[in-house]
């Protein structure tokens, strides 16, 4: 099979990912053997491929949104050969472990996650623990159902950490894959949402979906806000955002890496109950309430699609934020 394989982490300007001819992976016994269909990119895999994220094995296929058909499956088990299926970040946790045992395996000291501990979806086949894998709903077609399996999971965490109050003013940090399907479940909860982004194309996908203000990520909103997320990955947004909140407002941080906070003035910034709130990977169930969630409304994905053999380039625009929405691979 094909592959886009990843040696050695380096700028994604180098064109690091290498396309191998390489063997169908073998399925474990409580696996999945999944052919891909679509792989959506994600800035983790970025951050993977580009060293912020320390290096787990030598040689690595990332790619961790990844929609497919089931060829081969345990007799019995969860899912058949034909199933359509979706492969996300947290690949297995220990299901032992204080955290996992309370609901929060998200926080699994021994988490393994696609792409990063175990190949991923770069590539033409791909396993998955079948505990771990998600049924799709029929009202979305594999692309657009690929950024759902990250984006949409980790936004959906961050939405709920954010605590957002009933008919609440939502600000979000940076319009990307996540946020652009985040806004359009806030706003089907009744959120006033408020977008904060560099790119004139983003600002311009926020307010088609729905967004009542949009800006620069400096900017000042007109109203304090109740809530906000960061999706950006840059941490001197973190004061930024808290300084926009209303008193006894949440902060939402919702990156995987974000480079070095500034100090935080505990007046200005943390003082009147303002609190900041991280998040970490998703559990089990946040994916299957977004995927829920998500069908109802229904959230539509704006995507850009690129060849599998096109992951550096596609990684390469999704850098420079040259489009708006999720990008995702197709074999």
């Amino acid at each position: 099979m094909r592959a886009m394989v990843l040696h050695g982490q380096a700028p994604i300007e180098t064109q690091p990912l290498r396309c191998e001819d390489v063997p169908v992976p073998a399925p474990g016994d409580d696996e999945l053997l999944v052919r891909v269909r679509a792989c959506g990119i994600c800035r983790t895999d970025l951050h993977v491929v580009e060293g912020d994220l320390p290096p787990v094995r030598k040689r690595i296929v990332p790619g961790h949104q990844v929609v497919g058909v089931v060829e081969s499956a345990t007799a019995g088990g969860r899912f058949a050969r034909g199933d359509r299926v979706g492969i996300a970040w947290l690949r297995r946790t220990c299901g032992r472990c204080a955290y996992c045992v309370s609901a929060r395996e998200n926080l699994c000291e021994r988490a393994e996650f696609t792409g990063w501990h175990a190949d991923g979806g770069f590539a033409e086949f791909a396993v998955v623990p079948a505990a771990f894998a998600y049924a799709i709903p029929a009202v979305f077609g594999d692309v657009e159902a690929a950024p759902l399996l990250c984006a949409g999971i980790i936004g959906f965490r961050a939405l709920e950490r954010a605590a957002v109050p009933a008919g609440g003013r939502l600000g979000l940090w940076g319009f990307g894959s996540s946020a652009h399907v985040t806004l359009q479940i806030s706003r089907a909860r009744g959120a006033r949402v408020y977008v904060l982004t560099r790119e004139p194309s983003h600002r311009e996908l926020a307010r088609a979906l729905g967004a009542v203000w949009t800006g620069d990520l400096g900017d000042v909103p007109p109203e304090p806000l109740d809530s906000a997320i960061v999706f950006a990955p840059v941490g001197e947004l973190v004061p930024v955002a808290l300084q926009r909140l209303a008193r006894g407002g949440t902060l939402a941080l919702a990156g995987i890496y974000m480079t070095p906070t500034p100090p935080l003035d505990y007046t200005r910034d943390l003082f009147y109950e303002r609190q900041v709130r991280s998040v970490t990977a998703n559990t089990r169930a946040d994916g299957e309430a977004l995927l829920a969630e998500a069908a109802r409304i229904p959230v539509r994905l704006a995507t850009t699609t690129f060849a599998l053999t096109d992951a550096n380039r596609a990684l390469s625009a999704l850098k420079r934020g040259a489009f708006a929405g999720s990008g995702v691979l197709v074999s």
